[in-house]
């Protein structure tokens, strides 16, 4: 199976079935469910449950999980693998999530203070399931306490297959700039496969994320956030060394209201048009009075509407 080396990052409340699959549409090679509670699938929470929805689409899809018990965690797992078959690429395990209802729970992020219990989470996962199993976290849980490459070294004995590194501390949330030092530092100190996460905006950032760290393979993140194209830009610039893909706004608004049907489809048309009001203020991002035209796809409470904002600004034009 070929290794995929363009990801779309899983991002709670973003990277719903909708998302994912415009995504793979424009060239991501692999997709991530939003993080996933072990607790909730073991106690079948309904909303839970709905997050394991995958797109006809995708052909690679990793599921994250997230939780602080190892057994929990290994048994959901396993359920997991056979709701979702062969197209389940890998099981991931979320200890970077610096939310502080997660953190506060002794999951996520907060993870990176407990390694041994890390471990023993990795170790019982590998033993539960026979596909990959990686590790996301971030380089630290604060700028004094950044155990990134020693964590990364835990995993990999622990039995990890893959690491995927955001580089900021869990004190930094997502401010600042990424240390992609330390995604680098890892890539020399692991023999397992190595993700590089954070600040990948532009088809530039991803190639020069790879010639930086020497890392296996890129995940974006916010930078995908209405503009699935990055993926599409990032692949031609990678294969043919320049970007050909810069999307007009009709373009953009087309896929806009793509995700939205998709959305439509899988949800139904209250829950999906409330979720994509955020979706559709990306994607006029940096248009030409995108601020008043954010302000009305915010209000926007069914599908004909938002077509009829979007493509009214068009019509406009």
């Amino acid at each position: 199976m070929t290794e995929p080396k363009i990801y779309l990052a899983p991002m709670a409340g973003v990277t719903d079935t909708a998302m994912r699959e415009v995504c793979v549409s424009c060239g991501a090679e692999m997709t991530f469910t939003e993080m996933v509670s072990a607790k909730g699938i073991a106690y079948r929470n309904k909303r839970t449950q709905e997050l394991l929805a995958v797109s006809p689409l995708e052909k690679k899809i990793g599921v994250q999980l997230f939780g602080r018990e190892p057994d929990i965690l290994a048994e959901t797992a396993k359920e997991i693998c056979g709701l979702i078959g062969e197209r389940l690429f890998t099981i991931d395990v979320n200890m970077g999530c610096p939310a502080p209802k997660i953190v506060n729970n002794g999951e996520g992020s907060a993870l990176m203070r407990e390694p041994a219990l890390a471990g023993q989470i990795i170790s019982a996962l590998k033993k539960a399931v026979n596909i990959p199993v990686s590790v996301k976290f971030r380089a630290g849980f604060t700028q004094k306490e950044k155990n990134a490459v020693a964590f990364a070294k835990m995993a990999e004995d622990a039995g990890a297959d893959a690491v995927t590194v955001h580089g900021r501390t869990r004190e930094q949330y997502y401010s600042g700039k990424a240390d992609w030092n330390v995604i680098a530092e890892i890539k020399q100190a692991v023999k397992i496969k190595v993700i590089g996460n954070g600040d990948i905006f532009t088809a530039q950032d991803a190639a020069e994320m790879f010639h930086r760290t020497g890392c296996d393979a890129v995940m974006a993140a916010r930078g995908a956030q209405g503009n699935p194209f990055l993926f599409t830009q990032i692949r031609e610039l990678l294969s043919e060394g320049k970007v050909r893909t810069y999307p007009t706004e009709a373009e953009r608004i087309a896929m806009c209201l793509r995700q939205a049907r998709i959305a439509v489809r899988e949800k139904g048309e209250a829950l999906a048009i409330k979720q994509m009001r955020g979706h559709a203020a990306h994607y006029v991002k940096g248009m030409k009075g995108a601020a008043g035209l954010r302000a009305q796809v915010v209000h926007a409470e069914s599908y004909a509407q938002l077509e009829e904002i979007l493509n009214g600004w068009l019509a406009k034009k």
